[in-house]
């Protein structure tokens, strides 16, 4: 297996990695359009410096798409692109697993299991 990612998976993981990615990740592709102050609210456990690192970076991979407007106060929107809109089926995927484990994990250890904070 090793031969055949060629590190395509390690470029992969490097632009989803992190806790904050995914979850930036949806909330865009949900609204399609989201200002940077609704993010902040979506995601208040964010900082607003590592909100911005974030959405930098997946900006950069050209995922997401910033739109500024030249008003007072400044506005920017965030999309996700049609080039990010290939890492939807992945993301659904990595949301169904989820679930599936947490349920797995309460079948096994026979409590519900919170994740931990």
């Amino acid at each position: 297996m090793e031969e055949e990612c060629n590190g395509s998976v390690e470029t992969a993981l490097d632009i989803l990695v992190g806790k904050w990615k995914p979850i930036i990740l949806f909330h865009i592709i949900q609204h399609e359009t989201l200002r940077f102050s609704e993010l902040q609210r979506l995601v208040p456990a964010i900082t607003k410096k590592m909100l911005t690192s974030q959405l930098r970076e997946l900006e950069y991979h050209d995922i997401v798409h910033r739109k500024v407007y030249a008003q007072i106060p400044p506005k920017v929107e965030y999309s996700i692109t049609e080039y990010g809109k290939g890492i939807i089926p992945m993301l659904e995927l990595m949301q169904k697993w989820g679930n599936l484990h947490l349920v797995h994990l309460e079948e096994l250890y026979g409590e519900t299991v919170v994740k931990n904070k």
